[in-house]
């Protein structure tokens, strides 16, 4: 083929990519460099399900059979069709088109690429803790989750790679994303490869972790002589697309099918009237609508709605409903009146006094050692200083805390982990650790600007649920770690700036449901009974969730059910509500 034959194939190809032609469209003469036979009929298992290359069918019946025969609890994904109207009349009660775009970043071009970023690295999957990772990942972002298995055997293939981003100084798994070399999958004439699963971990402390993925994968393609790499974004992922675009990837008119299962429902049903509810609303009202409860918007401001179904209807204030009592708000509601009643349960709570005269407040603070000042009512983390240690500290964080609620308590401070436990029906639903707010140095920027951009990702990882606040609190914890706000952080430097860990003022959520201790569960379930309290949060500072020993500290009448993913917070509360509306037998939970 001569100089002007292959412009003017690349120029056709540019201008007709895969999506509108078929293999017979290709010049068999022009094989892939390495003169692989290009296969025909190609599915390609990824864990999560197949991905089907439509381009290699000449039959739109098969393709649209094969699509009907997905797995279950997989999702199986028709790339680069010819034909997407055709398919989709094989069975069009059974696929959809997928309203995502397809963008692709040529090789042949100028590549911008950034030099390798500080404070983490890119390499393959190596381990299973490593798959682990992946799949925790992927449920924190809404995820079909793969096998450990599956991943740790694509270390063997050259077709499907997977790769993680990993902290320099925790060993972390921060983000991972999965390429598919189209020559080695099935002797792709056009030389392409694709980008699929890139995901990062919401409590990722460094900017950058998904360009970086992109742009390591980018190489890695490229150094295999590769001509191209494509990807699929939903077309109202706006902060993807801007990033991709800015790398310089291209749309291109390429089409996807996928079947109509309960994974990709949102996609093809007919949405409710829109409203805008917080996410621990919106978690509830998702899984009832999936069952046909009905919902009806009181309040969408406060998150306040009913549940009908049948002749039966409950109201609810997100995980607040009519099954708890308005004693039992009160017993949660105050923080001295939890205490009490789980000491009388025999739990064990830590030394607790109401503020009272300088003299008292000072006596309690050398008793204790340490303390945590905190309003008697109140929550999400409002007015709260932990390990406070001098007087003039007590007194300022009296005086912040009052702001909140006229009563305020003095608490013994507890070293440890703080661990949120999830109680549903009186059985233990989720559990995850709670970790405080940090920042790391760049040598560049004060702690100051540190502390707003990590508070922008929280804000953006959580629908703007969580931010670190810039107030006296986060003042003094950086000040007790011997910095300003204004200090330049060295380098990698990591710096917890609050030593509250509830997610609104910047906290991340761990999840650890399948190594929490028994004895723990069994602790939770009996202050849920104690409180006489169906749906609720229990809060308990460890030193290890895996350790039986503990100590109760509060009692949430209103946990966040969106926080703990993987676990099924929001179906098992609609099953506590519904019970008739349980599609399958429910897992086993973790029982006190």
């Amino acid at each position: 083929m001569t100089k002007k034959q292959q412009k003017e194939r690349t120029d056709l190809e540019r201008a007709v990519p895969p999506s509108l032609r078929h293999w017979s469209a290709l010049d068999d003469g022009d094989d892939a460099s390495d003169h692989r036979r290009p296969q025909s009929d190609v599915t390609l298992d990824m864990g999560w399900g197949r991905l089907i290359f439509a381009h290699t069918f000449k039959d739109s019946g098969k393709l649209a059979g094969i699509l009907c025969e997905e797995k279950p609890n997989e999702r199986d994904i028709a790339f680069y069709l010819p034909d997407p109207h055709v398919v989709l009349s094989y069975a069009p009660d059974q696929l959809f088109l997928d309203p995502s775009h397809t963008f692709r970043l040529w090789f042949n071009e100028a590549q911008r690429l950034d030099p390798e970023p500080a404070g983490f690295h890119m390499r393959g999957v190596q381990t299973v803790a490593d798959g682990k990772a992946l799949n925790r990942i992927y449920a924190a972002n809404g995820m079909v989750k793969a096998p450990t298995t599956f991943i740790l055997d694509c270390r063997q293939s050259d077709a499907v790679c997977h790769v993680v981003a990993v902290d320099e100084k925790s060993g972390d798994v921060l983000g991972t994303v999965t390429g598919v070399d189209h020559v080695a999958a099935f002797g792709d004439p056009e030389q392409g490869s694709s980008l699929w699963c890139l995901a990062v971990a919401p409590e990722a402390p460094y900017p950058g972790i998904g360009r970086a993925l992109v742009q390591y994968m980018a190489r890695e393609f490229h150094s295999r002589g590769r001509r191209f790499m494509d990807l699929s974004v939903m077309h109202d992922n706006k902060a993807a697309i801007h990033l991709y675009r800015k790398l310089n990837f291209q749309r291109v008119p390429v089409f996807t099918i996928k079947r109509k299962n309960p994974i990709n429902e949102p996609l093809f049903t007919a949405q409710e009237p829109s409203v805008s509810f917080n996410p621990y609303a919106e978690i509830i009202v998702t899984e009832a609508r999936r069952r046909g409860i009905q919902v009806e918007v009181l309040d969408k401001e406060s998150g306040i709605f009913n549940l009908t179904w049948g002749g039966r209807t409950i109201r609810c204030h997100e995980s607040l409903t009519d099954l708890t009592s308005a004693v039992t708000m009160t017993c949660c509601d105050d923080k001295r009146i939890t205490r009490r009643i789980l000491q009388r349960a025999g739990l064990s709570v830590p030394a607790q006094q109401s503020v009272g005269s300088n003299a008292e407040n000072e006596a309690f603070l050398k008793t204790a050692g340490s303390i945590v000042v905190k309003p008697a009512r109140g929550e999400q983390g409002r007015g709260v200083a932990v390990d406070v240690t001098t007087a003039d500290e007590m007194r300022a964080a009296i005086d912040c805390a009052s702001r909140i609620c006229d009563d305020v308590v003095l608490e013994q401070c507890v070293s440890g982990c703080d661990l949120r436990i999830v109680v549903i029906g009186y059985k233990v639903v989720a559990a995850a650790l709670r970790i405080p707010p940090s920042v790391v140095g760049n040598g560049q920027h004060p702690i100051r600007k540190l502390i707003e951009k990590q508070s922008r990702r929280r804000a953006a990882a959580t629908c703007g649920e969580s931010t670190i606040p810039l107030d006296d609190e986060t003042e003094r914890c950086v000040r007790r770690c011997g910095h300003d706000l204004d200090d330049v952080l060295e380098e990698g430097k990591s710096l917890h700036v609050r030593k509250t860990a509830n997610l609104h003022t910047g906290g991340i959520l761990q999840d650890v449901t399948a190594e929490l201790n028994p004895h723990l569960a069994q602790a939770a379930v009996a202050a849920a009974a104690a409180l006489e309290i169906p749906v609720v949060g229990m809060d308990f500072i460890v030193q290890d969730h895996r350790q039986p020993d503990y100590v109760t500290i509060e009692a949430n009448e209103r946990p966040g059910l969106a926080n703990h993913e993987p676990q099924p917070t929001a179906q098992r509360f609609i099953d506590l509500l519904f019970p008739q509306t349980v599609q399958q037998p429910v897992p086993p939970p973790v029982n006190g």
